[in-house]
């Protein structure tokens, strides 16, 4: 081997052996097992009751930009030149439908739940700094008790 292709095989290990590389191809991994579950909600629950309102198949809505759009019996288009806005909006409402379940049941509350452990962390810190901070007032009081008890002078701003 030459030595630049070691080089890039050395740099491509190298790479590799990044965290980084690592957490990305777990999270690629974890998110696919999540779509299906998402897919599964969206398809079984909220499908059918947006369906139950409208209607479930929105993909045979069209219009004709240059008429007349005529189809043949396999339904390919033979004439004219057919808008497919139907499949636009159904896309875009699977879209939505997708996004807001994924919002409402997974970022919102791993969002609040993530809140309260830090507001958790924060009180523990702040029972830390006032523990200290009450040391410290102890200590003083103690030398300056021990001061008072040798009857001398004491300068306060010296450090304990």
């Amino acid at each position: 081997m030459s030595k630049n292709k070691e080089s890039v095989l050395a740099g491509f290990k190298a790479f590799l052996m990044r965290g980084n590389v690592v957490d990305l191809a777990v999270a690629v991994v974890i998110g696919a097992a999540f779509t299906n579950i998402v897919n599964s909600l969206v398809k079984g629950i909220i499908s059918p009751v947006v369906g139950a309102i409208g209607t479930k198949d929105l993909d045979k809505y069209s219009s004709c930009l240059k008429a007349p759009c005529e189809t043949n019996a396999a339904g390919e288009v033979v004439s004219g030149v057919p808008i497919m806005w139907g499949s636009v909006l159904s896309a875009t409402l699977s879209f939505l439908i997708t996004a807001a379940v994924v919002y409402f049941l997974m970022v919102l509350p791993m969002a609040k739940y993530l809140s309260r452990v830090e507001a958790r962390r924060k009180a523990r810190e702040g029972v830390a700094e006032t523990v200290a901070v009450t040391e410290l007032e102890v200590l003083k009081e103690i030398r300056d008790h021990l001061v008072a008890q040798r009857g001398g002078e004491h300068d306060t701003r010296t450090r304990v």
